[in-house]
C-alpha cells in the first residue's frame, strides 16, 4: 500500500472529498449555499488574474548564474564583481513592450531584458532592452509615448497614426525609431539578441570615487533576426515562438549565455564630452569609451511554475548595491520611483517576499504588517527606530560619496535646449553603418509601418516625419518618399535645406 501519496485539501489544509460534484437537494435539485468547496474554488478561480503589466506584459523567464572572468574592482568596490571565477545566481525575464499578456512575441517591438542578481548586498535588478537607447529622455513624457503603443480610445485597435504622430512630433525619437524599425525589431526570439542597460549607471570604488557606466550583454549564439514577413508569419503561426524556444533550449541543456561587458567614462569626462553622457536617446561611441570585459551570464534553469516565477517577477532600477549607483538620467530617475509603486499596485506592499523577489540573505528593517506579510513579520522585535533592543545599526562602510550636481537652481529645463537637440547625426551614423540588405529591410520596415497613416492630418504627418528621415540622411529619406509614392518635387518643397 502506498503511503506518500498527498491528501486533497482546501487552502487551510483541511481533507476534503467531493472535488468534482456540488452538494445540491437531490441529484437534481439546487445547490446548497453551504458547499463550502465550491466558494473557495470559484472565488480562487476569479481571482487567478492579477493586472498584467501596463507595458512589458508578454514575458518569458529563467534562472543562470553570473560567472565573473575579469577583475574590475578599480572601477567598483560591488562585492559580485570581487573575485575572478566568483559565480552570482541571478533571475532574467524578456519581454515585449507595447503588446497585451496574450500577444505574439515576435511582435515588431523593443524588448526588455531586466536581470535580478541575487548578491550578498541585496538584490541588483539592472532592469533594461535589447537596444542602447530609448524613445524619450524625460519621464514626464513616458505615459504620452506607451498611450501611442496601446490601442486608439476611439477604435480600440492598434494606430499607426498615434505612433507616428507622436514620433514626429519627438524628434528625439528617432534613433530608437530607426533600430525599431530595422529587423533588430524583430529578433529570432530572445536568444539572438543582446541585452543593455541603456540607463547610464556610476561605479563607486574601494576610495570612493566615482565612474560613469554602461553596462551591454553580448549573445554567444550570435545575432539573428527575423526579417518583417517571417515575424508576421511567426506571429500567426506561433505567437508563443520565444517563449518555447527559450524554454525547450534551457531544457534540452543547450544554456544561452552572453557575454557582460561594460564602458566606463571617468566623472569628470562627463562635463566636457560632447554628447550628453545622461541622455537615453544616445549611445557612448565604442571609439572614445571602449568595451571592457567582466563576466559571462548563463541561463540554465526554467522556472517549474511560469506564474510563480515569471509573471511575479519584480525588478526595479531603484534596486542597486554597494559600489553601483545612479546618475542624473532623467529617465533613470523617473524609473526609480514608479517600477517599485508599478509593482505595489500589481503584486502588493510585500511583493519582494514573493520567492523570486526575496533577497536570499538577511533582510532587517522596520517595515511591518500589509497585505500577504509571509515573512514572519520580523517577529516580537521593535517596530520603530532608535530603540533599546535589537542590533540592527547603519554599516558606515555603505556610505556613498556626494555628489557635485554643479548647479543648484531648480527649475524646468528644456530637454532639448540648444546642445541637447542633435537628434540626428547618431541616427544617420547608424544607417550609414548598415549593410545594402539592412538598409532595404529598413526602408521597407518604414514604408510598410507609415503606409498605415491615415485620417485628416495624414499628410502632414508624413511630411513631418519625412523632414527627420531627411535630417538623418537624405539617401534614406529619398527612399522613404519614393517607397510612399509621394511626389519627390513636391517633398522637397516642404524639406529643410
Amino acid at each position: 500500500m502506498e503511503t506518500n501519496k498527498k491528501k486533497l485539501t482546501t487552502a487551510s489544509g483541511i481533507p476534503y472529498v467531493e472535488h468534482e460534484n456540488s452538494q445540491t437537494v437531490g441529484p437534481r435539485g439546487p445547490i446548497l449555499l453551504q458547499d463550502f468547496i465550491l466558494h473557495e474554488k470559484m472565488a480562487h478561480f476569479n481571482r487567478e488574474r492579477i493586472p498584467e503589466r501596463v507595458v512589458h506584459a508578454k514575458g518569458s523567464g529563467a534562472y543562470g548564474k553570473l560567472t565573473i572572468t575579469h577583475d574590475i574592482s578599480k572601477y567598483t568596490r560591488a562585492k559580485i564583481f570581487s573575485t575572478i571565477d566568483k559565480e552570482t545566481k541571478l533571475f532574467i525575464r524578456f519581454s515585449t513592450v507595447g503588446g497585451e499578456k496574450g500577444s505574439a512575441d515576435t511582435e515588431r517591438d523593443p524588448r526588455g531584458f531586466a536581470i535580478k542578481f541575487y548578491t550578498e548586498d541585496g538584490n541588483w535588478d539592472l532592469v533594461g532592452n535589447n537596444t542602447p537607447v530609448f524613445f524619450i529622455k524625460d519621464p514626464k513624457k513616458f505615459s504620452d509615448f506607451i498611450h501611442t503603443q496601446k490601442r486608439d480610445p476611439y477604435t480600440n485597435c492598434k494606430s499607426a497614426t498615434m505612433m507616428w504622430d507622436f514620433w514626429s512630433l519627438n524628434p528625439e525619437s528617432l534613433h530608437q525609431v530607426m533600430i525599431v524599425m530595422s529587423d533588430r525589431g524583430t529578433p529570432y526570439g530572445y536568444r539572438h539578441m543582446d541585452g543593455f542597460g541603456s540607463h547610464t549607471f556610476s561605479f563607486i570604488n574601494a576610495n570612493n570615487e566615482r565612474f560613469w557606466v554602461k553596462f551591454h550583454f553580448k549573445t554567444q549564439q550570435g545575432i539573428k533576426n527575423f526579417t518583417d514577413a517571417e515575424a508576421g508569419e511567426m506571429r500567426g503561426k506561433a505567437p508563443d515562438f520565444a517563449q518555447h524556444d527559450l524554454l525547450t533550449h534551457i531544457d534540452n541543456g543547450d544554456f544561452p549565455k552572453w557575454a557582460m561587458k561594460i564602458q566606463v567614462m571617468p566623472e569628470a569626462d562627463a562635463k566636457t564630452y560632447h554628447i550628453n553622457p545622461f541622455d537615453l536617446t544616445k549611445v557612448w561611441p565604442h571609439a572614445d569609451y571602449p568595451l571592457i570585459d567582466v563576466g559571462v551570464m548563463e541561463l540554465n534553469q526554467n522556472p517549474d511554475n511560469y506564474f510563480a516565477h515569471v509573471e511575479q517577477a519584480a525588478f526595479a532600477p531603484a534596486h542597486v548595491i554597494d559600489g553601483i549607483g545612479y546618475s542624473p538620467d532623467k529617465m533613470l530617475q523617473g524609473r526609480i520611483l514608479s517600477y517599485p509603486d508599478a509593482h505595489r499596485y500589481r503584486l502588493g506592499g510585500n511583493y519582494e517576499q514573493i520567492p523570486v523577489n526575496k533577497c536570499p540573505y538577511m533582510v532587517s528593517n522596520y517595515e511591518r504588517d500589509g497585505q500577504m506579510r509571509v515573512d514572519g513579520n520580523h517577529g516580537s522585535g521593535p517596530n520603530y527606530y532608535p530603540n533599546s533592543f535589537d542590533n540592527i545599526e547603519a554599516d558606515q562602510s555603505y556610505k556613498e560619496p556626494a555628489w557635485d550636481l554643479g548647479n543648484s537652481v531648480a527649475d524646468w529645463y528644456d530637454r532639448n535646449a540648444e546642445g541637447e537637440n542633435d537628434h540626428y547625426t547618431q541616427p544617420g551614423n547608424l544607417y550609414r553603418l548598415m549593410d545594402a540588405q539592412a538598409k532595404q529591410d529598413l526602408i521597407n520596415n518604414i514604408v510598410n509601418s507609415m503606409s498605415g497613416i491615415d485620417g485628416p492630418k495624414k499628410d502632414q504627418i508624413v511630411n513631418r516625419q519625412l523632414c527627420h528621415w531627411f535630417r538623418a540622411d537624405i539617401n534614406l529619406g529619398m527612399a522613404i518618399a519614393k517607397g510612399l509614392e509621394l511626389d519627390l518635387n513636391e517633398t522637397m518643397k516642404q524639406m529643410p535645406a
